[in-house]
């Protein structure tokens, strides 16, 4: 056998076995790139329904504040309450 025949075998079999080794990253990418778009998915699902749950700040200042006006109008009856109180006696 010649050199050229050997190292022509030799070519082959490496070039089929980076080939190979080539093919079977490509079938692992294709399933991390599934399981990737399975969990984001999964993701904006939760986002929706966390929204569905939760009250945002925006809505929680805004109830807060309509407790305090109410809270302050309270203050201020009470206030002209004792002072006709006082005002009686």
């Amino acid at each position: 056998m010649n050199f050229e025949a050997i190292w022509s075998g030799i070519l082959t079999i490496a070039m089929a076995t980076v080939g190979w080794l080539l093919a079977a990253r490509s079938k692992q990418m294709d399933e991390f790139k599934a399981e990737f778009q399975r969990i984001a998915i999964l993701l904006n699902r939760t986002r929706e329904e966390l929204a569905k749950e939760y009250v945002t700040k925006a809505e929680v200042h805004a109830d807060i504040n309509r407790v305090l006006d109410r809270l302050e109008r309270l203050d201020e009856k009470l206030d002209r309450l004792m002072d006709s109180k006082r005002a009686g006696n």
